[in-house]
């Protein structure tokens, strides 16, 4: 991992978006800071898109990405956020998308009710397909707190639709080998696995961050992401970042990302001086600062 420092001008100049995780790559402590959020909203008036694509439930983005006036949240300066490693997304209004996503009896098209900002919500998978999932992952997930017993469901597990995540250090602490058991009865059950810095996410599907990314840029520009790689960065901070850190030419882990160095098949090609919301402004100002020479 290269100081960020080293990214190329020439190459910061062309980008056109920025994907970024959320848990400790955008926030710290839990919440997002000034710095990170100010850092959101310049790359948006600068003109660039701006997209979450985060292991965390399509419930507890929905403050976040629509507001919420009763208890004093504003929207993020975010075009989209992608949910629940790819699965479901909170987009803008439903004129922007696709044919395929206006089909509401395929995808659960559901407008945003009650809020200051309107968006819909989004699926890769159908309805049929998601009711019979929920159900085996609810299985799947009795047996991990069975052979666990110190495991607990993360506490935004109410506002999950299409996976199931285990806490392991937001709330509770689950050893190295509690987290590998753990990954181990989900895959052995057929579902995909990963840990965050956070949660250990299981799902049915062959969605992923990545193609979580690609739809979501089809979808809302139409166009495609892989014909354009080298116009946008990732930032993230986690192993469950590796897929997307192999992918992208241009990919920034947040400082905080040594603690799982020794873990990542994948790094990313820059790192931060600063950990989480910090770093992550360190990005943008990057980018910025591009921009403007």
């Amino acid at each position: 991992m290269d100081a960020l420092a080293h990214w190329p001008l020439a190459q910061r100049r062309r980008i056109v978006g920025v994907l970024t995780d959320i848990d400790d790559t955008l926030t710290t402590d839990g919440a997002i800071t000034p710095d990170a959020l100010g850092a959101l909203a310049d790359l948006q008036q600068a003109g660039l898109h701006v997209m979450a694509i985060t292991g965390r439930p399509i419930g507890w983005c929905g403050p976040f990405a629509c507001g919420d006036l009763a208890r004093g949240v504003m929207p993020w300066p975010m075009d989209a956020f992608v949910a629940e490693n790819g699965a479901v997304a909170w987009v803008e209004a439903v004129a922007a998308l696709s044919e395929s996503v206006k089909n509401t009896s395929k995808n659960g098209l559901q407008p945003a009710q009650n809020k200051p900002r309107q968006l819909s919500k989004i699926y890769q998978q159908d309805a049929t397909t998601r009711a019979d999932n929920h159900l085996k992952m609810q299985l799947v997930a009795q047996q991990v707190l069975h052979e666990i017993p110190h495991a607990r469901l993360s506490q935004d597990s109410p506002g999950r639709e299409t996976d199931i995540a285990i806490d392991h250090s937001e709330f509770s602490h689950l050893s190295a080998a509690d987290i590998a058991h753990a990954v181990r009865i989900m895959q052995s059950a057929g579902m995909t696995a990963t840990v965050s810095s956070i949660h250990i996410n299981g799902w049915y599907g062959e969605h992923n961050k990545l193609s979580g990314a690609r739809w979501i840029v089809r979808e809302l520009l139409q166009r495609e992401l892989d014909q354009e790689l080298d116009q946008w960065v990732y930032v993230g901070d986690s192993t469950n970042d590796q897929l997307m850190f192999a992918h992208f030419p241009h990919s920034v882990g947040v400082a905080n990302i040594r603690r799982f160095e020794a873990e990542l098949t994948h790094q990313p090609r820059y790192i931060t001086r600063s950990e989480r919301g910090t770093g992550f402004a360190e990005v943008a100002q990057a980018i910025l600062q591009a921009r403007a020479v």
